[in-house]
């Protein structure tokens, strides 16, 4: 069985003809129709009903096209990913969730740009689900993001986890009341989430830690990024749970106060490609565990 197979039968699947899936594969039908033939007999099953007007799948044709789907999806990702490997070595493409920025990802650019001033680094801002597409089809290296992906084509390192902080309008009945908030403290105040698309992303992070403690805020406000949360949050719409990275920021119209919870932490997670071990990818990680040993951040040292 080659790919070709897989190509054609899929074509003939959702053409539901043989002579239009011809067509589209710019082929004689004939040819096409002793390559679904020899598919079959090397199966064993037949995978369409024959004499069905339009052509319909077999019960096995429908397992089968399922998975040939799959099959041609990640061929076409290995394609995209290997020709991006090709070129990793004379640039760096990396993408990142906004958030990010107000930590330790500026200091990293700017240490691998004077480390490294002959290999450019391109910065893009994309959701850490977008990260992942972005990788599979080679259009960045390495992202930067805050959820936990699963998928069989990329891995992760989680470089450290940051706790979260409560945001508060200026002169707000808690803003300085105690010297840590419970998230029961503010479950029936207005809560504030970001982004509010593409989903998952750091919202679901938020409120999966307000359930994991049965708890259901009272109301729920969805914006599309952080700043516009923070300025809801001045606005005195509501609070918002966001990273400590932003505890330092200087603003005198929102007062961040620490939560009371160990648990409360929202990981900084490096993705790239599974089998990328790219001598850039190593630099970068170098760095990133150089910064954070002078910084006095924890972390568990990978490699790539």
């Amino acid at each position: 069985m080659e790919l070709r197979h897989l190509r054609y039968f899929v074509a003939v699947a959702e053409q539901q003809s043989f002579t239009r899936a011809a067509e589209k594969l710019f082929i004689a039908q004939p040819p096409l129709s002793r390559q679904i033939q020899q598919l079959e007999e090397e199966l064993g099953v037949q995978l369409f009903e024959r004499g069905s007007r339009p052509l319909k799948l077999t019960e096995a044709g429908q397992f089968f096209y399922g998975h040939a789907q799959q099959l041609l999806a990640k061929a076409a990702d290995l394609k995209s990913m290997t020709q991006r490997i090709s070129h990793v070595e004379q640039n760096l493409v990396a993408g990142f969730v906004a958030s990010t920025l107000y930590g330790m990802l500026p200091r990293i650019i700017y240490s691998w740009r004077q480390q490294y001033p002959d290999i450019p680094i391109t910065l893009h801002e994309m959701s850490t689900t977008e990260q992942i597409s972005a990788l599979k089809e080679g259009r960045i290296d390495v992202g930067f993001g805050r959820l936990r992906i699963e998928d069989s084509l990329v891995r992760r390192i989680i470089l450290r986890t940051e706790k979260l902080v409560v945001a508060l309008p200026p002169g707000h009945r808690l803003a300085g009341s105690v010297e840590a908030l419970n998230l029961a403290d503010v479950v029936d105040e207005p809560l504030i989430i970001f982004p509010n698309k593409p989903r998952p992303s750091f919202a679901d992070q938020v409120l999966s830690i307000f359930a994991d403690r049965s708890l259901k805020p009272e109301r729920i406000i969805e914006v599309r990024e952080l700043q516009i949360a923070l300025g809801l949050v001045a606005a005195g719409e509501g609070i918002s749970i966001v990273p400590n990275s932003l505890y330092g920021m200087l603003r005198n119209d929102i007062h961040f106060m620490p939560l009371n919870d160990p648990n409360a932490v929202s990981p900084i997670i490096m993705s790239m490609r599974q089998h990328d071990h790219s001598e850039n990818l190593h630099k970068l990680l170098e760095i990133i565990y150089s910064l954070y040993d002078k910084a006095g951040i924890a972390y568990t040292r990978e490699n790539v």
